[in-house]
């Protein structure tokens, strides 16, 4: 998982590094003139981008470290900058960042090569991997004891891909049950419809489950899901803005404490994946 780690950073860095005219239609420019970036937010990818309702806005481990980078670009531009918060969804996030509808996405979406034909990402934000939640009564320890069962899956999501290898691989023997989203997911699994339900582990974690205690979630790591902020692709002038505030983020130290904020109440620590993601995206000037 390690290597898988260090590939998809530097992949990342050589992207952002990529050199070449600026494009005519920047998304910097239009920022600039317009004085505003249009974010696009989950609604419910607790912790990293949800709605807060108290506070009455977006809130997260994405969303803040979206905020410092649209503060590094304010600063470079000179000007001070307002944020225009656009919800988006599971379905959708990719299409609205790649028609211009927002600028840049902030949630918790994993880099992949495929999504790379439509958009384009920021240095590695998080590390990730799949799991699966079933209900206690179900007397399973792993995910290999799931045979023959039902599993929901988000449609459309790195999560059903790697579930589908895995049972193309035959290392699961399951039903791979796509629902439109998360809280689909939930509603059949919570209403006996489904044996399980997988997703990536934090958002797991944060889901709002009617009797959380009456399920478990499985030990197993199905996948290697590394987040990042989804920008506009081919715009390399912009992904440099945002990849050059994270990379201060990363050097500073900073990160630690933005990590701290959102998951220290779950006692989650970075382990060694992340703690080379962040190392590895601390690029100096």
């Amino acid at each position: 998982m390690l290597r898988a780690a260090i590939a998809f950073v530097a992949l990342a860095l050589t992207a952002s590094l990529a050199s070449g005219q600026t494009p005519a239609d920047s998304r910097l420019k239009r920022i600039t003139d317009s004085k505003t970036i249009k974010i696009g937010y989950r609604a419910a990818a607790t912790p990293f981008s949800f709605y807060n309702e108290q506070a009455k806005e977006p809130a997260g481990y994405t969303i803040d470290l979206c905020k410092l980078a649209v503060d590094s670009i304010g600063k470079s531009l000179n000007i001070p900058l307002k944020i225009e918060w656009v919800e988006v969804t599971t379905q959708n996030r990719f299409d609205m960042v790649a028609q211009g509808k927002v600028d840049m996405e902030c949630g918790s979406s994993t880099m992949s090569l495929s999504r790379m034909k439509q958009v384009d990402f920021s240095l590695v934000t998080f590390a990730e991997s799949t799991g699966l939640v079933v209900r206690n009564t179900a007397n399973v320890a792993k995910a290999a004891d799931l045979s023959g069962q039902k599993i929901a899956v988000a449609a459309n999501t790195t999560n059903e891909a790697a579930l589908n290898n895995l049972v193309k691989q035959g290392k699961l023997k399951i039903t791979v049950v796509p629902v439109k989203d998360r809280a689909a997911g939930i509603a059949a699994l919570e209403k006996g419809e489904v044996d399980g339900y997988a997703s990536d582990k934090l958002l797991l974690v944060g889901a709002k489950f009617q009797d959380a205690k009456a399920l478990t979630m499985l030990p197993d790591d199905l996948s290697f899901e590394p987040y990042a902020i989804v920008l506009p692709r081919g715009d390399w002038a912009f992904r440099l803005a945002v990849n050059s505030a994270l990379a201060e983020v990363f050097r500073t130290g900073l990160i630690f404490t933005v990590f701290g904020k959102w998951f220290d109440q779950i006692n989650l620590k970075p382990g060694p994946v992340l703690l080379n993601t962040f190392a590895l995206g601390a690029l100096p000037q």
